[in-house]
């Protein structure tokens, strides 16, 4: 069976006896014509109990190789429907049998909307989301109705090192792989001659507050930027939190764990996923946003971000990759006054420049009330002291100046892929930036699976809320392995 792990798309079908296995076939390429969409990405098809061992359905099952996903008519007549026809109620009791099975295709749909989020109870409530979307208006002939819905689930804990097995090139993590300077592994071995102590975080929080001139209390070192998103979940009551997606989801699990509503604005691809402030609800408590966002490579405006905060909202900003740009434009940290980050949290990692996932270090700095609140849910000596010594060593002039050679470099590689990719034909974000690229091919929805088939680990991209089956993510590497990411694309591009 075609297998489309994170979204399915469900066709479902209106027919009337005496309809054609071919009649039926024209019509649903008619119908994802409109949608844009190729028949690989085609899970089941859905109709009413009484259709279900109708030839023409069965035929064009079996030509998918798809389940048919049967529904009582009862069923289907709970279901609003964006299109409803009084002659088909009137026949069948339901507005529109394809547009009801389509929408029923996940599990306990509520039937007043027609964009749903719903949990999945066998896929880990607490992390992973069901949503569903009709993708396109039915298509209709004399004898069948077609209808898409689209059918997302999304696994919030699907990172880049998933993808990776050791037979493969792994282009899926945003890590450099290139190693750490001389001076940072010497600091980190030395940190470890005395293990006995317990870790002093003081020294390195200092470090960090000098660098962007603020004071030592509106700074904390974290475990990682993971440990960063868990404080801001649990530091205050839950309340009624935004992300805007697509972007690192480990922020939403947090918040989701700690008891927080969430709302999802979704960028648009039509918008080259910029930030539209007028769709952020002015309820929100908490908002959460990427800059520079990943998966998507866009760097808002500090100008644009500064203004979303509001008295009583809590502003994150996400700035994981910020240092992989030379002087970290729009970055809140560029700002040199107070009142820049009032209401405002800044999380960073030394994770990706420096290639120190394994270590894991990251800090916050913002507004010192909001960063007390986190110090204080933060579990005593959560930051080790080779992690503590790392952050010592990186915010030196000897730190700096590799920092920017880094940023150089990675600039060079991502420019090199984005090219290259544009040139075979590949869809790019418009003015991305950051040391990965995002990108699906039109005519190559498999491409993540052929990859991977060709010994190429790159990041199934339609785990982030808001992409879509065909969506990749690719790490930015050397010269050299891009020459064989682009080897593998072209070879198959022949075929």
């Amino acid at each position: 069976m075609n297998a489309v792990p994170h979204t399915a798309l469900i066709v479902g079908v209106g027919i009337r006896y005496g309809t054609t296995a071919a009649e039926l076939g024209s019509l649903l390429d008619a119908a994802l014509a409109v949608a844009g969409l190729p028949r690989v990405s085609v899970t089941a098809l859905a109709t009413v109990a009484e259709r279900a061992n109708d030839p023409a359905v069965m035929s064009l099952a079996s030509q998918l190789d798809v389940p048919i996903l049967a529904h009582s008519a009862e069923r289907l007549a709970t279901v609003r429907v964006p299109n409803p026809s009084h002659r088909v109620r009137t026949a069948v009791n339901t507005a529109s049998v394809a547009e009801a099975a389509a929408l029923l295709g996940a599990p306990e749909p509520d039937p007043l909307q027609f964009r749903l989020r719903l949990r999945i109870p066998e896929l880990r409530p607490a992390t992973t989301e069901a949503e569903v979307e009709l993708v396109v208006p039915k298509t209709s002939s004399t004898r069948a109705t077609i209808a898409i819905a689209r059918h997302s689930v999304v696994d919030l804990h699907h990172h880049g090192d998933r993808e990776l097995a050791a037979d493969l090139l792994d282009l899926a993590v945003n890590v450099r792989t290139e190693p750490q300077p001389s001076w940072l592994r010497e600091a980190i071995a030395g940190a470890t001659v005395d293990l006995a102590a317990y870790p002093d975080p003081r020294p390195a929080t200092e470090a960090v507050a000098s660098n962007y001139r603020v004071e030592s209390g509106q700074v904390l070192i974290t475990a990682g930027a993971a440990e960063a998103f868990t404080l801001i979940a649990r530091a205050r009551p839950p309340g009624h939190a935004v992300i805007v997606h697509p972007q690192f989801t480990e922020p939403e699990v947090a918040l989701r764990r700690a008891g927080w509503r969430i709302t999802r604005v979704l960028l648009h691809q039509d918008r080259g996923f910029r930030l539209d402030p007028s769709r952020i609800p002015e309820d929100a408590d908490l908002l959460v946003i990427g800059n520079p966002t990943n998966p998507t490579g866009v760097l808002h405006t500090a100008a644009e971000l500064r203004a979303l905060r509001r008295p009583h909202r809590l502003l994150v900003v996400d700035e994981a990759f910020m240092d992989s740009l030379r002087r970290e434009p729009e970055s809140l940290l560029s700002e040199k006054s107070w009142g820049a980050l009032a209401d405002a949290l800044v999380v960073r990692s030394l994770t990706k420049t420096w290639g120190l996932a394994g270590l894991r270090v990251g800090y916050v700095v913002g507004d010192g009330q909001h960063v007390a609140k986190l110090a204080a849910v933060q579990a005593r000596w959560s930051v080790s002291t080779p992690a503590l010594a790392a952050t010592l060593a990186c915010f030196t002039p000897a730190g700096s100046k590799e920092a920017d050679q880094r940023a150089r470099r990675s600039i060079a590689d991502a420019a090199y892929l984005r090219s290259a990719l544009h040139d075979r034909g590949f869809e790019l974000v418009p003015d991305a930036v950051g040391p990965f690229v995002l990108t699906r091919h039109p005519y190559w929805p498999t491409i993540h699976p052929d990859l991977r088939s060709a010994g190429i680990a790159v990041r199934q991209a339609d785990t982030f809320p808001g992409l879509d089956f065909g969506w990749i993510r690719v790490a930015a590497r050397s010269a050299e392995a891009t020459a064989t990411l682009l080897a593998a694309i072209d070879a198959k591009l022949a075929t």
